[in-house]
């Protein structure tokens, strides 16, 4: 198992033509091809040594609050995506250490995902390439499927499991 990169940041937006213009106008970044996942966003590359790191915007939908506005300030960012290897070692050290997780297929990519909270609540999406990856394929079922917006974090269990981390 071995974490290899920062894959992508998401964050949520209540105006994502102006954060696109922000993004793309006066930082530089340019727009990629983005799969449809049924709710407005784009994504944003920037080229580095080692490839592209994307930037995710994304509105409506999943990014609204119980108040029907994407929050502001350091909580609109989403989640944290690190690109990483071993999927199934992963899934096991979760289930060992007590934490709940979700999985993903990306669609119309070899994409696999999980996503796990750290302790302080700060999701993470750990993205792996299917094709390099052996196994069962990420279960899709509805209990363990991830779902945009949908917080399953549970603070002490997270905390609680993070303190004898191996």
């Amino acid at each position: 198992m071995l974490i290899t990169g920062l894959f992508h940041i998401a964050i949520k937006t209540n105006d994502l033509e102006a954060t696109v213009r922000f993004y793309t106008e006066i930082l530089g970044l340019r727009t990629v091809p983005r799969p449809d996942f049924g709710f407005p966003g784009a994504w944003l590359a920037c080229t580095t040594p080692v490839g592209e790191a994307i930037f995710h915007l994304y509105a409506g939908g999943p990014a609204l609050g119980s108040e029907g506005i994407a929050p502001q300030g350091t909580a609109a960012i989403d989640h944290i995506s690190l690109t990483a290897s071993g999927f199934h070692g992963f899934r096991e050290k979760f289930a060992r250490h007590g934490l709940e997780w979700r999985e993903f297929l990306v669609p119309g990519t070899t994409l696999w995902q999980l996503f796990v909270y750290d302790p302080n609540g700060v999701q993470l999406e750990l993205t792996f390439e299917g094709q390099a990856e052996t196994g069962p394929e990420p279960d899709m079922s509805p209990s363990r499927r991830y779902v945009a917006g949908e917080s399953f974090f549970q603070p002490k269990v997270s905390a609680s499991a993070s303190k004898g981390v191996s």
